[in-house]
């Protein structure tokens, strides 16, 4: 009976962290379309759902935390709570910076558009499919996949360098550009931690699969 009982409770906590995963991936592609489409009002609704958001987040850490102290699990089902715990805030600073992305929105749809927004879907549909896999291969427990997307983060990095560089050759010869392509800049870092973020939750279905700690090692 106890073996059940924990396991009704994991799999709740594996669909809210889901739908946690869920909530965070539609923030980013929103925040991005309120950019590019110039969409203010989408942008105040990422913000206002931000807040839904960080409930959930507070949810899944009270359950994480009543499993661990009622059900004391072992091996593969503390890995997996740990896991979540570990993954929760991750996804909880994702959203974070949706929402610095949304805040940027409000101020440059309300000033002369700089330049074409190319790079910018680009790096924000690269780490919403990666988000997207990571999500999966945690529900999957797949390492394979989770190291796959591990390496698709330089494609968010080459992006970011691009667009610094065409943002800074801007302000050179444009000065009075200079206020709008610094929020650009903002919405490119925010996309690149965004990536780097993806890749802690990878490396952790890492460990949940292996027991492995792959963070900060060559070898992964």
């Amino acid at each position: 009976m106890e073996h059940r009982i924990i396991d009704q409770q994991l799999n709740r906590l594996r669909d809210k962290i889901l739908l946690l995963g869920g909530a965070t991936e539609a923030a980013v592609n929103r925040a991005m379309q309120s950019l590019t489409n110039r969409d203010s009002d989408l942008a105040k609704r990422v913000l206002e759902e931000d807040k839904i958001i960080n409930q959930m987040e507070l949810e899944i850490d009270r359950m994480s935390i009543e499993i661990l102290a009622l059900q004391q699990p072992a091996a593969h089902d503390l890995r997996f709570v740990i896991s979540v715990a570990k993954i929760t805030p991750i996804l909880e600073r994702i959203a974070d910076h949706a929402s610095n992305i949304a805040e940027a929105a409000l101020i440059l749809n309300d000033e002369p558009q700089l330049k074409n927004y190319v790079d910018f879907p680009i790096m924000a549909q690269t780490a919403a499919e990666m988000l997207r896999a990571a999500l999966d291969a945690f529900t999957a427990e797949d390492a394979d996949i989770s190291r796959e997307v591990i390496k698709r983060d330089k494609e968010i990095d080459a992006s970011y360098h691009r667009v610094f560089n065409e943002l800074l050759e801007m302000m050179i010869d444009n000065p009075s550009a200079t206020t709008s392509a610094a929020h650009l800049l903002f919405v490119a870092k925010h996309l690149e931690r965004i990536g780097d973020y993806v890749k802690d939750i990878c490396e952790l279905n890492v460990y949940l699969r292996e027991a492995a700690f792959i963070k900060h090692s060559s070898i992964q």
